[in-house]
């Protein structure tokens, strides 16, 4: 076969350790693999890249295991092209898996160009990633904390939530509070309502008529103050996000214009896709980065499972929120498609289908 890289080296990336390979050819003719390990602090890896320099080293590769790839691609990019691939694509002959052999058989890999690079952007973008991707775990956080007061409430035979829709709204807010001050009275405790709720007093006075201890104020306290503190950690994260988005804020503005698609939505875009799609050849290839295509599963000339691969899942997570918003739309083509697809599909496989419709739009867009 030809030889793509012939300077290339291997890499194998644990937490303490990174084994590498170099394949050189020697006065004879023959090829041979010259190995070394490194630490992985700051000194070592630059040593690893001196060493990589002085075989004048052109690629390398190494695989995306957990986040212990980042130092090593951190240090080696601005010297040579590093190449992450999927730790799946490049199995080892069962039997014979250690170190070594791992980062010799991603150099011969490399070497003949057998190998499918992931796509890394630039660090602006995985600095977006890294906040949008935290929003989206503080977000589920909150709603974790919600239904753990919500548990409680329940332990206290107090049935707010059937009556007011929204136990964090202020109505309830201050019902709460006045519960963990001590108010025991479920009159005055109704009381509070405000705006529309205050028709349903006497529902309210029913349902806040329970049995609080002193066990569940102090819970109740915590759990108020969780939530709290979780939201003035959105807040922030937000406005960092709107820093860092200023400067696309005409892409932003352009994205939120498909059915379904609201400033948070097209956040995660920006930060997942990038403002530039053309490391993608065309609509197909994003969506099958984005996980949101069927998978290719024939034998025989018999198609047998289309179910998408788990991949990407912070974008095919929001876009897929995105396509069940677009089916309260009305007069719109994603509203149309769903109600087409659902009626043979179901409604779960239509929804991931207008959301492949979306990330076509975006990918034009």
């Amino acid at each position: 076969m030809e030889q793509m890289f012939p300077h290339c080296a291997g890499l194998d990336v644990h937490k303490k350790t990174v084994v590498a390979c170099v394949l050189v050819t020697g006065a004879d003719g023959k090829l041979q693999a010259i190995k070394r390990q490194f630490g992985t602090t700051l000194a070592g890896l630059e040593q690893l890249a001196a060493w990589l320099l002085s075989y004048g080293v052109t690629h390398a590769v190494l695989e995306s295991t957990g986040v212990y790839w980042k130092p090593v691609y951190n240090v080696l990019a601005p010297q040579c092209e590093v190449w992450v691939v999927n730790a799946q694509h490049v199995k080892q002959v069962p039997g014979r898996k250690t170190d070594v052999s791992d980062a010799e058989w991603l150099a011969q890999l490399m070497r003949m160009g057998l190998l499918a690079r992931s796509f890394i952007p630039a660090v602006e973008q995985r600095d977006l990633r890294d906040l949008t991707r935290y929003r989206t775990r503080l977000a589920q956080e909150r709603a974790t904390a919600a239904n753990r007061l919500q548990k409680i409430l329940e332990d206290a035979n107090i049935k707010l939530a059937a009556v007011a829709s929204d136990i964090q709204g202020v109505s309830a807010q201050a019902m709460l509070e006045a519960l963990i001050g001590g108010e025991t009275d479920a009159t005055v405790l109704a009381d509070l309502a405000l705006g529309r709720l205050r028709a349903k007093i006497p529902a309210l006075t029913a349902a806040l008529t329970g049995r609080v201890r002193e066990h569940h104020r102090f819970m109740l306290r915590e759990l108020l103050d969780h939530l709290a503190h979780l939201g003035e950690c959105i807040t922030t994260v937000n406005a960092r996000i709107a820093e860092l988005t200023a400067p696309h804020e005409t892409l932003i503005l352009r994205l939120m214009r498909i059915p379904g698609v609201k400033r948070h939505t097209a956040e995660v875009i920006l930060a997942e896709v990038g403002p530039d799609v053309t490391p993608f050849p065309t609509a197909k290839h994003l969506a099958s980065w984005a996980c949101l295509c069927p998978g290719n599963d024939i034998s025989a000339n018999k198609r047998r499972s289309g179910k998408t691969r788990h991949g990407q899942k912070w974008l095919r997570a929001a876009l897929v929120e995105a396509a069940w918003a677009t089916t309260r739309s009305k007069d719109t083509y994603l509203a149309a498609q769903f109600q087409r697809l659902r009626s043979r599909r179901g409604d779960k496989r239509a929804a991931v289908a207008v959301a492949h419709s979306i990330l076509t739009i975006v990918y034009q867009l």
